[in-house]
């Protein structure tokens, strides 16, 4: 899932009146989220404590999970409810639960509000208003769409399917699809580099992840990761800097770090069972790698590249997030 530091989010914003700004960012909470989908809930941990603050139900099959652009909210995608929930994330409640068309998976959030979802059952990208609850537009895409993420500058959505072996390239201001791109077997996940000139893909089955340039819609470079036994690629995230390339390896059971640059692999990190999803700090000194079949998130030094903590959380944890 994309996540926004405060550094992009004061530059979303930077046209609008100081005092307006102040108003629309909350002070960061430092609290990560994560979903658990085998026992529904999510679980709450102060991560400069590392204490769990609370664990909220909020419906079935919880996978996905990202913030509102001021962080107000945090949204998970309920597969099993075909609907998102809302937290707040000041008070930890469920405020609400929004339709959201056929089992939605994983999301990504426009900097102006709008979520765009993967309906995996119906091999639909949406796009979901979740102040008045509407679908503004169902986009196709190929057979299984998964992982999804919104450029920095907000102009393009790119959906991964599973089955079609494709990334769709959507126009924000057409609410269409303007390219396929076939990459390896099963893709998952995307990030980009902050000038939304470049993204990243993990393919699951191929083992491998793929740099495209997002000016041609074109695949430039690929690296297997096959030299990593058992490796089954799936979050992919860049350091602060874009000199790192993160990504959660699933039964390999390791965080792999590759040169952003080279692609190739500088390191790999040992972790819980399953990761999934992993999450950044702000400074890029932190990695949270969420272990679903340990049920722990894994805290991991970046500088030393050793996991040097781990947390109980819910029943096969999938996905994570920090207000940080």
């Amino acid at each position: 899932m994309n996540k926004l530091s405060a550094k992009p989010r004061l530059r979303m914003l930077a046209g609008l009146p100081l005092l307006l700004v102040a108003g629309l960012l909350q002070a960061q909470t430092h609290r990560l989220f994560v979903t658990n989908e085998g026992d529904n809930t999510v679980t709450v941990i102060d991560s400069r404590t590392l204490k769990v603050e609370a664990t909220i139900a909020v419906g079935n099959r919880p996978r996905g999970i990202g913030f509102s652009p001021d962080h107000s909210k945090v949204y998970v995608a309920l597969g099993d409810d075909d609907a998102i929930g809302v937290i707040d994330t000041q008070n930890l409640t469920l405020v609400d639960t929004i339709p959201a068309g056929s089992d939605p998976e994983a999301f990504a959030v426009h900097p102006g509000g709008n979520l765009y979802l993967s309906n995996e059952d119906d091999n639909l990208a949406s796009v979901l208003d979740p102040v008045s609850r509407e679908i503004l537009a169902e986009i196709p895409v190929g057979i299984e769409p998964e992982g999804v993420g919104v450029t920095p500058d907000g102009s393009k959505v790119l959906v991964t399917s599973e089955s079609t072996n494709m990334v769709h390239v959507i126009d924000v201001s057409q609410n269409a699809v303007v390219a396929n791109i076939l990459v390896g077997a099963r893709p998952r996940e995307v990030t980009f580099t902050a000038d939304s000139k470049w993204a990243f893909v993990t393919s699951e089955v191929a083992g491998e992840v793929a740099k495209l340039d997002l000016a041609t819609n074109k695949v430039v470079q690929t690296k297997s990761l096959q030299e990593i036994d058992g490796v089954k690629p799936k979050g992919v995230l860049l350091s602060p800097d874009e000199k790192l390339l993160y990504i959660s390896t699933g039964r390999s059971n390791s965080v792999a770090v590759l040169d952003a640059e080279t692609l190739e692999l500088i390191d790999n990190i040992a972790v819980g069972n399953r990761v999934w999803g992993i999450a950044l700090s702000r400074d890029g000194s932190r990695l949270y790698a969420a272990n679903g079949v340990s049920n722990t998130v894994s805290v991991v030094d970046t500088a030393t590249r050793k996991e040097i903590a781990t947390v109980d959380v819910g029943d096969m944890p999938w996905g994570v997030v920090l207000d940080d």
